[in-house]
């Protein structure tokens, strides 16, 4: 073999940045194992034309991390179809053991991800049935690690409240809006960093943000709260040039990158008290506010762009408070099947009567309320959480029999509520 300027031949002492693991190239896996490099490459040109560039450099990063494992323990093998189940067997434990990032071992996310994207390489290149692929794919979905799937970490509601009201103190107008938008539209960073020009329209007498094709393969109109348009308006009207093709980019004309939107969001959640913040969470937390205010799991994934209602459950957290009403609500009926009915007082108009006239004052348009009135509700205050709800000093008598009437019921989010209403009043932030 000739020499070059360059060694083409693997050294797998040869260190990465950041003490990673170092990774064969290309060129260094044709070298000595030319026909196993040629079926990935032809593997890498074929999902090149269906998948999105950051899915096939992520396989083009596992495929190669894989001839690396090839090259240092296989001298022997020739091509793909040599590849049998002892192979895989032997890899597994290598990849575990393998450095990251700074030294520290490969995170489990990464590992299921490598190996899932192996494991699909000889799925396909079976199914289109290449001369090179294995008798038998060597691979099982229980070579996949299992992953915790936590809750996503959304911000609860005090939080929230103070991280936007944090941002809107900042002088930076950029900053005001950027936490105002994501935390109001749920959008995902990279589509609110590629906004067009003119996604703002409208549609009928409102205004709605229209979010371009992107991560699924599928555009979405997501009406705006009036505030949110008109600062996207003042800061295009101070900063932006009108025939710049995004709708909110840097002052200077420069595109947002992910990294600049979460300092900027955590500028604020500093300012807040609040630990770090991860722009994603803004994105759960506004979920988490409808699920927990009534929106359906239909609307919820419309408006975060979901393709599954499984992505939706994921993402959009129902709160304790909303499975404490709903089991509550449940056991009344569950406590019926084994106690005996209580007896109601006796009554000229009849016990059913009686039992009409004592929920009177929780009658509804259409029949009545049997929720009984200890338990909280989030319906019960539904217009002082609106947007749109504003109060006076005027009215702090009023709202501090609701606060001691929700205090004496054990109303836990009710009485928070009222008292964040209050503190507002004595904060002179309430108009």
């Amino acid at each position: 073999m000739s020499t070059t300027a360059l060694p083409v031949r693997f050294d797998p002492g040869q260190d990465q940045r950041g003490g990673a693991a170092p990774v064969a190239t290309w060129d260094q896996i044709a070298a000595e194992l030319p026909m196993v490099a040629a079926t990935m490459q032809a593997y890498l040109t074929q999902i090149a034309c269906v998948l999105r560039p950051g899915s096939v450099n992520g396989a083009d990063q596992s495929l190669r991390c894989f001839a690396t494992y090839l090259l240092t323990h296989t001298p022997a093998l020739a091509c793909v179809a040599d590849i049998d189940r002892s192979t895989i067997e032997a890899y597994k434990p290598w990849l575990a053991a393998r450095p990251g990032r700074g030294g520290a071992p490969l995170g489990l996310a990464t590992i299921a991800g490598r190996l899932g994207t192996l494991r699909m390489f000889f799925i396909r290149i079976a199914e289109w049935d290449w001369d090179d692929a294995p008798a038998r794919v060597p691979m099982f979905s229980g070579d996949l690690p299992r992953q915790d799937r936590p809750l996503p970490k959304a911000l609860d509601d005090p939080s929230a409240a103070r991280l936007l009201r944090a941002a809107q103190a900042q002088p930076r107008m950029l900053l005001r809006v950027t936490v105002e938008v994501l935390l109001r539209t749920g959008l995902r960073v990279s589509e609110y960093t590629a906004l067009p020009a003119d996604a703002l329209v409208h549609i009928g007498a409102g205004p709605w943000l229209h979010v371009p094709v992107g991560k699924l393969h599928q555009d979405r109109y997501l009406p705006l709260h009036p505030h949110v348009v008109t600062l996207i308006q003042d800061y295009r009207a101070t900063h932006v040039d009108p025939t710049h093709p995004l709708l909110l980019p840097r002052e200077n004309g420069r595109a947002l990158d992910r990294h600049t939107v979460t300092r900027m969001i955590n500028k604020a959640g500093a300012a807040a008290g609040l630990g770090h913040i991860h722009p994603h969470q803004l994105r759960h937390t506004l979920a988490t506010q409808a699920i927990n205010r009534g929106m359906s799991l239909e609307a919820i994934a419309a408006m975060l762009g979901h393709s599954s209602m499984d992505m939706t459950l994921r993402y959009a957290r129902i709160a304790n408070r909303t499975v404490a009403e709903e089991y509550f609500a449940v056991t009344d009926k569950v406590d019926a099947l084994y106690n005996d009915p209580a007896q109601l007082p006796a009554d000229a108009l009849g016990p059913n009567m009686a039992r009409l006239r004592r929920e009177h004052s929780r009658m509804l348009g259409n029949g009545y309320c049997t929720r009984p009135p200890e338990l909280d509700c989030a319906f019960e205050s539904i217009c002082e959480t609106c947007t749109f709800f504003q109060t006076t000093i005027a009215f702090r008598p009023t709202l501090q029999a609701q606060q001691d009437d929700a205090h004496a019921k054990g109303q836990t989010h009710r009485a928070q509520l009222f008292t964040q209403l209050l503190n507002n009043l004595e904060n002179g932030e309430a108009s």
